[in-house]
C-alpha cells in the first residue's frame, strides 16, 4: 500500500474475490512488484463445485509463478477419454500432463503461497459500494490504483462497471461429488448420453470426482447414473465422501473485460462450459497477462491477451455443445475419434494449446468433414 500526500492509504491493486482466480491474480501482481490486497466476504478454506482438473497450460502458468502442486495432493492425468453407449476414444497430451487436485486443497495452497509473497487478505469483508476511486466495505473505504473483479460469474464488480454480457448462451447445470474408489484410469473421462454428460476426474488419495452436466436443473448424480450402466457399476458400493454441490455453467462472452483502471478475471470475465475443463487453467493464464498489463499501465494489453487466451476454449465449448445437443453428431464424433485416434490426438493438442488453432487449414477441415460423414 502507498500513503499519499494527504495521508490517505492507497492500495496499488485491490482484488474483489478470493477464489483461485483472484489469489493467483494477486500472486502475479506481486511478481510484478505491485502491492495487492484481496477482499472476500467468506473465510477460508473456500470450496466450490468444480471439475478440479487443471490442463497442462494451466499447470505451466502456475509453475511460471513459482507455484508447484504437491505430489501427495495432486493426480497427474495423461489425457482425455470420450465414452458413449457404443464407442470409446482416448487421446493423450503430447507434452506435460494435467493435474487434478481437490478444490479446498488447491485454495489453501494458493492462500499460503500468496501470504508468503506478501499479499494482504481481508477475509470476512463484504464490499458494499464501488466507485471510480475506492471500494467501500462495512468498516472502511479503500482507495485503489487498479481494481480487479474476481468475484465469479455473478460478479458485482462487473455489474457496477456496466460490462455484463448482452446474453448468456446455452446455460446448463452441474452437480458434483467425490467417491472413495481407486481411479480406474490415468485420464479424465467424459461419459456421454442423450442430454447429459458425466465427467470423471481421477484424484489423489484413492478418490474420483464425479460431475453431471445437463440442461435440466433437477438432474442429480443419482438420477443420471442409470443412463451410464458401466460407470454406475464402477461406482457401486463406493463411499460418497463429499456432499453434492451444484452450480450453473454456460458460454458467456463479454464485449469488454477492462475499462479505465478496472479489469475482470476468471468467471467474472466470461465463462466456457464446464465440460471443456478449461475454467481454472483460463484464469491462471489470464492472471499473468493482467499483471503484465498493470505493470505496463495498459489494460488494453490485457483486453487483447484475454481475447487470445479465450479463443480456443470458446471454440471447444461450441464444438462440445454441438455434441451435447445432438446424439447423431455425438455418436459420429466419438466413433470417428475411435477409428482415427491420431485425429483425436490433434484435437487434444489444440485443446491443450500445444498446437495452435490457426494450424488447422482448409484441407484438414475438409478432410475432417469427409471422415465425419463417412464414420
Amino acid at each position: 500500500m502507498i500513503v499519499t500526500k494527504s495521508g490517505e492509504v492507497l492500495r496499488e491493486v485491490i482484488i474483489v474475490g478470493a477464489g483461485p482466480a483472484g489469489i493467483v491474480a494477486a500472486i502475479a501482481a506481486r511478481r510484478q512488484g505491485l502491492q495487492a490486497a484481496v477482499l472476500d466476504a467468506r473465510n477460508p478454506p473456500i470450496d466450490k463445485p468444480c471439475g478440479e482438473g487443471i490442463l497442462p497450460q494451466g499447470v505451466a502458468a502456475l509453475e511460471s509463478l513459482g507455484i508447484s502442486l504437491p505430489l501427495e495432493d495432486a493426480f497427474a492425468f495423461r489425457g482425455i477419454r470420450f465414452v458413449d453407449e457404443e464407442h470409446s476414444a482416448r487421446a493423450d497430451f503430447a507434452g506435460p500432463t494435467g493435474f487434478s487436485v481437490r478444490r479446498v486443497k488447491l485454495h489453501q495452497l494458493l492462500v499460503n503461497h500468496a501470504t508468503e509473497a506478501g499479499v494482504e487478505f481481508r477475509w470476512g469483508t463484504r464490499v458494499t459500494q464501488i466507485d471510480q476511486e475506492a471500494v467501500t466495505t462495512a468498516k472502511e473505504k479503500l482507495s485503489y490504483r487498479w481494481l480487479i473483479g474476481a468475484d465469479g460469474q455473478n460478479s458485482q464488480v462487473r455489474k457496477w462497471a456496466g460490462l455484463d454480457p448482452r446474453k448468456i448462451r446455452r446455460k446448463r447445470f452441474g452437480f458434483c461429488s467425490h467417491f472413495q474408489v481407486t481411479p480406474w484410469s490415468d485420464v479424465a473421462e467424459v461419459h456421454w448420453a442423450s442430454g447429459c454428460q458425466i465427467f470423471i476426474t481421477p484424484m489423489a488419495g484413492q478418490e474420483v470426482g464425479v460431475a453431471v452436466l445437463s440442461r435440466d436443473p433437477a438432474l442429480r448424480l443419482e438420477c443420471a447414473l442409470p443412463q451410464f450402466p458401466a460407470l454406475a457399476k464402477k461406482l457401486r458400493g463406493a463411499l460418497q465422501t463429499t456432499r453434492e454441490f451444484g452450480d450453473t455453467t454456460s458460454l458467456r462472452i463479454l464485449p469488454a473485460v477492462a475499462q479505465k483502471r478496472m479489469a475482470l478475471i476468471g468467471d467474472a470475465s466470461g465463462t466456457v462450459d464446464a465440460v471443456t475443463g478449461h475454467g481454472l487453467s483460463l484464469s491462471f493464464q489470464q492472471a499473468i497477462a493482467l499483471a503484465e498489463a498493470m505493470k505496463r499501465d495498459d489494460l488494453a494489453h490485457y483486453q487483447h491477451a484475454h481475447k487470445k487466451i479465450s479463443a480456443v476454449p470458446i471454440t471447444m465449448t461450441r464444438l462440445m455443445l454441438l455434441m451435447s445437443g445432438s446424439d447423431w453428431i455425438r455418436r459420429r464424433t466419438i466413433r470417428l475419434f475411435q477409428k482415427t485416434p491420431g485425429l483425436f490426438a490433434r484435437m487434444l493438442a489444440i485443446h491443450a494449446e500445444t498446437r495452435p488453432l490457426s494450424s488447422v487449414g482448409v484441407a484438414e477441415i475438409a478432410g475432417f468433414g469427409w471422415k465425419f460423414l463417412s464414420a
